[in-house]
């Protein structure tokens, strides 16, 4: 089975430039206002650098500062968080969130962990 990558939307770059746009009369309006350019700056790189990937040896998490690579051997389970968010839960009974996986991808997820999750759909 190929990995399969979790992406957050890339619409989010869209809004950070339409943020960027509208902050432009701000920026300019008094020193140091630049700095509000660093909200949309943030947004582009959260949004490319985040995902967590899946694959059948391991679950890949990437956030905008760190990384980690949990084996399936570690995970003991998942637990669906408030609004629709995954977090596995590891062996030592610590979660480890899992950027852009919402339920609607639990299949998809099962898929990719090469049987080591049951699919959710019953297929």
């Amino acid at each position: 089975m190929p990995r399969v990558a979790f992406h957050p939307s890339r619409l989010q770059i869209l809004f950070a430039l339409v943020l960027a746009v509208c902050a432009t009369p701000v920026a300019f309006g008094a020193p140091f206002l630049w700095l509000v350019y660093l909200v949309p700056v943030g947004v582009v790189a959260w949004t490319l650098r985040t995902r967590t990937v899946v694959d059948p040896e391991a679950v890949t998490v990437r956030t905008l500062v760190t990384g980690r690579r949990v084996p399936w051997s570690q995970i003991s389970s998942l637990r669906l968080a408030d609004k629709g968010r995954v977090h596995a839960v590891l062996s030592d009974g610590a979660e480890l969130p899992l950027p852009a996986v919402g339920v609607r991808d639990l299949p998809q997820l099962a898929a990719a962990s090469g049987g080591r999750l049951p699919d959710p759909a019953g297929d």
